[in-house]
């Protein structure tokens, strides 16, 4: 056991508490991309679901005060009704596909039976000062119905936006249901749409684009890495103590002839 006394120094005894305590936090990291691969694979099957499912009244999702679940979150919706550009409004600090910064337009749409569907019809640009009420093209006048996607109301928790207070005349910072229901006086259907069809005349509001797939691959990919970390830890660990063991070994065969050799005369 003289061979592994060297274990025992200074220097090995804390590369072996760094390589232990290394081990266990590589295989917990490791749960956790696969913990992010499977909430990824189950957010992608539940938007692609939602996409795919056949469209339905918006009425049949949400009503006024409703909470817009996981399971009904991008749902293709109907609703006829008219736009009331009257209350119009802009949200603040949004990006296009480009990353560009400017507004979501957020009018108002009057149902058939008299409630109002909040309905995202996409961004413009800032086009000068933020803090005037940009131009906006109109949308289609008179009885109109709509397709879109339905989405729950937002939240500075879900978001990361706070909802800033003393703004410009008719911007916001989120889109709520609630908030817009105290304004507009009427009763909202809870949470908002996103409107895909009809396409506006000269592509303007740019409509939003789809919600897209999370990369739930790469998360698999960083859970396998993990594992080989913490699997490799030992082997490395264990590659370092032989070649200590040889290192030694070599300089003690090295310093035993000199040792052994007759003194000069």
């Amino acid at each position: 056991m003289h061979r592994y006394r060297f274990l025992l120094s200074r220097q090995w005894v804390i590369l072996t508490l760094v390589a232990i305590a290394l081990i266990p936090t590589m295989i917990k990291l490791g749960f956790w991309q696969q913990h992010r691969y499977h909430e990824r694979t189950a957010r992608n099957d539940l938007v692609s679901t939602a996409l795919h499912a056949k469209p339905v009244p918006v009425e049949r999702l949400t009503a006024p005060g409703h909470t817009v679940t996981r399971t009904e979150k991008y749902r293709t919706v109907t609703a006829t009704g008219t736009f009331d550009t009257a209350k119009e409004v802009v949200v603040r600090r949004r990006t296009n596909s480009d990353g560009e910064v400017g507004f979501h337009v957020l009018t108002p749409f009057v149902l058939t039976d008299g409630k109002v569907l909040l309905v995202n019809r996409g961004w413009i640009p800032a086009n000068g000062a933020q803090t005037a009420f940009p131009e906006i093209p109109a949308p289609p006048a008179g009885r109109t119905t709509i397709t879109a996607r339905l989405k729950a109301d937002e939240t500075t928790a879900a978001s990361g936006i706070k909802n800033v207070k003393g703004l410009p005349d008719r911007q916001i910072m989120l889109i709520n249901s609630a908030q817009e229901a105290r304004r507009l006086g009427a009763q909202v259907l809870g949470g908002y749409v996103e409107q895909t069809a009809p396409v506006p005349k000269g592509g303007s509001p740019e409509q939003i684009s789809d919600p897209g797939s999370e990369d739930a691959p790469l998360n698999y990919a960083y859970m396998i890495q993990w594992w080989l970390f913490a699997a490799a830890v030992p082997v490395g660990w264990w590659f370092l103590v032989r070649r200590e063991i040889r290192d030694r070994e070599e300089a003690a065969a090295e310093e035993q002839p000199r040792e052994s050799a007759p003194a000069a005369v």
